[in-house]
């Protein structure tokens, strides 16, 4: 089964170790081990979902939730005022290198323009 040698779901569920920054349940934000910001951390669901199109039934609640979330984390991390981005990948050439849905929350330096 995937989620069983998902790095992400070893770490939600407590069996791979990461810097722990807020744990909201069914969910989980942790500092990222390959930064591309200054500030870096990875939001994730603890229910293995491989991306947005793995979404059925009332998972769009625990997506909302993260979100919800990440707006707090930024706070917390002394983010929110300065200005922070937050980006989700799905699939290869989009860049997800982990097949488990996941959010990115970057700040604490100027980011750039974002292609778009």
């Amino acid at each position: 089964m995937e989620s069983e040698k998902c790095i992400f779901c070893r770490i939600g569920s407590g069996e791979a170790t990461a810097k722990i920054v807020f744990d909201g349940g069914d969910t989980l934000f942790f500092h990222d081990i390959h930064p591309k910001a200054r500030i870096h951390v990875v939001g994730i669901t603890k229910k293995h979902l491989t991306d947005l199109a793995d979404m059925v039934g009332d998972d769009h609640l625990v997506i909302g939730k993260l979100m919800h979330e990440a707006s707090h984390v930024a706070e917390d991390l002394g983010i929110d005022k300065t200005g922070y981005r937050v980006v989700t990948n799905v699939g290869h050439d989009a860049g997800q290198e982990i097949k488990h849905f996941h959010i990115h929350v970057l700040g604490g330096e100027g980011l750039g323009p974002l292609r778009c």
